[in-house]
């Protein structure tokens, strides 16, 4: 799997694709609606991606930026085989990479500049506490952090956070929790909790994380999550995402789709079975009626983007 996040024109969001996955999306765009995708390594930085536009019948319009707008780079290619081997490249950050197409630097002009923040030291502090408690959650990209920073304030007409101030805020926060992480050794409770959901995905009960914002719309939106083979449901909202970044442990809901409460109890069976073999440790005396908590955990879950 190559560590990135694919957007396509069409709204399409892929994270951790194969390089032959990659390669399809490529070869696929070009239709109406379908011209452009952009590629982001994992996790997320500012100003570092690589991107591709393409009409049928013409050329591609293949673009890198390191950083900064003085580091935008374009090359027109003229096959998809071309793009894919540069893009395929870029993702792994292989060494040469860049050595096939015949680049040159894209005139972006200078950027902007962005004006400091104008509030007093306890709005500043409560903006700042909203942004890291949504980043500790870990489930949120560059895009909607910078959207939390600028609307969190905002009081009838009063708006003081400035769309750029915003992205300037989030992309500052966002860097500090990238270098944070970096010192993470090893799979963190988080993915552990990913990778047995994934199994119980696979076993034919739809597994959730961060689903909805509460218990109720949780409850009323997940069976159309599930396909038709599905037997039973897993998920947490984001109150319960809360729950654990602050130390709690995190609470699991969970049910059979025919509503009895056999089915119900033998999901939380393997629910906890899935758990337990992903290295979790759970607390749940088999009872339908009860929540599933996972218990201690060390929610460090990394940012994708």
């Amino acid at each position: 799997m190559l560590e990135i996040v694919v957007e396509t024109e069409n709204g399409e969001r892929h994270v951790r694709v194969p390089a032959d996955g990659l390669a399809g999306l490529v070869r696929r765009i070009g239709a109406e609606g379908d011209r452009y995708l952009v590629v982001r390594r994992i996790p997320d930085l500012p100003d570092v991606y690589a991107q591709v536009w393409h009409k049928a019948g013409g050329d591609y319009q293949l673009e890198h930026r390191d950083g900064s707008a003085d580091r935008h780079f374009q090359a027109m290619v003229d096959d998809p085989a071309t793009v894919i081997a540069a893009m395929t490249g870029w993702a792994a950050q292989e060494p040469g990479w860049d050595a096939g197409p015949d680049w040159t630097l894209l005139d972006m002009g200078p950027a902007p500049e962005v004006p400091p923040l104008d509030l007093d030291e306890e709005e500043h502090a409560e903006l700042e506490a909203c942004v890291r408690t949504e980043l500790l959650r870990g489930y949120t990209t560059r895009a909607r952090l910078a959207e939390t920073a600028e609307y969190h304030l905002v009081s009838g007409d009063r708006r003081p956070v400035s769309r750029a101030q915003a992205q300037a805020l989030a992309d500052r926060m966002w860097r500090e929790r990238v270098a944070e992480q970096a010192a993470w050794r090893g799979e963190t409770d988080p993915e552990r909790l990913t990778r047995a959901f994934a199994a119980l995905q696979d076993s034919g009960i739809t597994a959730r994380e961060n689903f909805t914002c509460c218990r109720s719309c949780g409850q009323t939106e997940i069976g159309a999550e599930g396909g038709p083979d599905a037997r039973g449901f897993v998920y947490f909202h984001s109150q319960c995402t809360d729950s654990a970044a602050e130390g709690h442990g995190l609470m699991l809901l969970y049910g059979g789709f025919d509503g009895s409460a056999g089915t119900t109890a033998a999901i939380g069976h393997e629910v906890v079975a899935a758990l337990q073999a992903a290295g979790l440790t759970t607390r749940w005396d088999g009872d339908p009626g009860l929540a599933i908590t996972v218990t201690p955990l060390d929610w460090r879950r990394r940012l994708i983007g």
